[in-house]
């Protein structure tokens, strides 16, 4: 048999050189109930991704760059998927209605960029991270760490950062209380924490 994907030949379930089966099953619903449960799984899932980001970030951050990286959710698909959630929470509860006027604004180029970065969270933190990486970088050279694994770890904490933002975004929007304040300070303390926890430890390996 010839695999439909990299066009290896091959007498098993398996194609052994990408891994991909030799008969496709249908997508239905039951193949979209097991998607969600991959996901969500709680073992090496998103569940159980904030949970060891919430313990220890440091320590299971750089198990993820330099030992296992098949136990978090990779980096850019968890920035993305918490940024989603908090979208999702803030354009159904409309919270930063409360915030940010645009009174007199409607026209005007900042009236677009700050609708865009309402609409867009998940290129905006990655966008943002990646600005970070780069004074990181400069500023913690001593510890070996490059670009792309400072990268990593900042995706990480700012998808942590999101779901603060999103907790409280459901707080303010059932109980009418003004608390994305709050989410700001504790996100803050959050990011400082886990970022000094991510370079607390010895020095990576150089490779």
């Amino acid at each position: 048999m010839i695999c439909k994907n990299c066009k290896s030949e091959f007498d098993f379930n398996f194609c052994p050189e990408c891994g991909q089966p030799s008969k496709l099953k249908r997508i239905d619903g039951h193949y979209i109930i097991h998607e969600i449960e991959h996901v969500l799984h709680f073992e090496r899932g998103i569940l159980f991704t904030i949970k060891e980001l919430f313990i220890n970030p440091g320590q299971n951050i750089r198990n993820y760059i330099f030992e296992n990286r098949s136990r978090l959710v990779k980096p850019v698909i968890f920035i993305i998927l918490t940024s989603l959630i908090y979208s999702f929470i803030n354009h159904f509860f409309h919270i930063e209605d409360e915030y940010i006027k645009y009174q007199g604004l409607e026209k005007s180029a900042l009236f677009k960029i700050l609708g865009w970065m309402q609409n867009n969270y998940g290129y905006l933190n990655i966008m943002t991270s990646t600005f970070i990486a780069i004074w990181l970088k400069l500023f913690f050279k001593k510890y070996n760490y490059n670009f792309f694994e400072l990268l990593i770890m900042l995706c990480f904490v700012q998808g942590i950062s999101m779901l603060i933002f999103s907790f409280f975004a459901i707080a303010e929007g059932i109980l009418h209380v003004k608390l994305l304040n709050l989410a700001g300070m504790i996100s803050i303390v959050y990011l400082t924490w886990a970022t000094g926890n991510f370079f607390e430890e010895k020095k990576p390996p150089i490779m």
